[in-house]
This record gives structure tokens, C-alpha cells and sequence, in this order.
């Protein structure tokens, strides 16, 4: 009998629990308010969960790196969209992101050094 994490990887999980946390940060960070901030994390962690649960159901490559993408993404935003100076809003992206990042990062180092046989 197979378990849900057999051939899964920790880290695909733990993406997705992430995914989870961003969405769910614009209400616990308080910074709900600041329309670019939130929507910016509610896309991207819909993008990272979708990703995740991808990957979950099939190990893809690509996958890992869209999570990668994302993960830094995040970590560039607050920038890039003029919200650096919110700053519980700038630390949960740059916090959140390199976490993703570094998941993903972790993932696709341990594919290459531990392969899971095709399902």
C-alpha cells in the first residue's frame, strides 16, 4: 500500500504550505490595504501552490524551476512595484521568496542527486 508521500518530495510539500502562507500573509501582516502588495502575493502564491501541487502529483523539472522564478519574483517586487517602503509587506515577500526559492532550489539538487524512478 502506497502512502500519500512516497516518491513526494519534502520540499514540494513544504512549497506548498508556503503557497498557503502568502496567500494568507496580506490579512496576518496587515497589509491587506495595499492593493499592489496583496494581489502581487495572492497571484504569485495561487501560481507557487498550483506549481506545487503539479509537482506533487508528477515531478516536472520545470516545475521546480516556475517555483524558483516565482520565489524570486517575490523577493524583487516590493521593488519593482513601489511597495518596498511597506515594510511588513516588503520583509513577508523577501521572507516568503527566498524560502520558495531555496525549496525549489533544494528540490531540484536533490532529483539530480537522488532520481525517483518514473511513477
Amino acid at each position: 500500500m502506497a502512502t500519500l508521500m512516497e516518491g513526494k518530495k519534502p520540499q514540494d510539500w513544504m512549497n506548498l504550505v508556503l503557497a498557503v502562507a502568502l496567500f494568507v500573509s496580506p490579512w496576518v501582516m496587515g497589509f491587506a490595504g495595499e492593493f499592489m502588495a496583496a494581489w502581487n502575493v495572492w497571484i504569485v502564491g495561487i501560481v507557487i501552490g498550483a506549481l506545487a501541487l503539479a509537482t506533487l502529483t508528477m515531478f516536472s523539472e520545470w516545475e521546480e524551476w516556475a517555483n524558483m522564478i516565482a520565489g524570486f519574483w517575490l523577493v524583487i517586487a516590493p521593488w519593482i512595484l513601489d511597495y518596498a517602503s511597506h515594510v511588513d509587506a516588503m520583509w513577508t515577500h523577501v521572507v516568503l521568496g527566498l524560502l520558495v526559492a531555496a525549496m525549489s532550489a533544494w528540490a531540484l539538487w536533490d532529483e539530480r542527486q537522488n532520481p525517483h524512478a518514473p511513477a
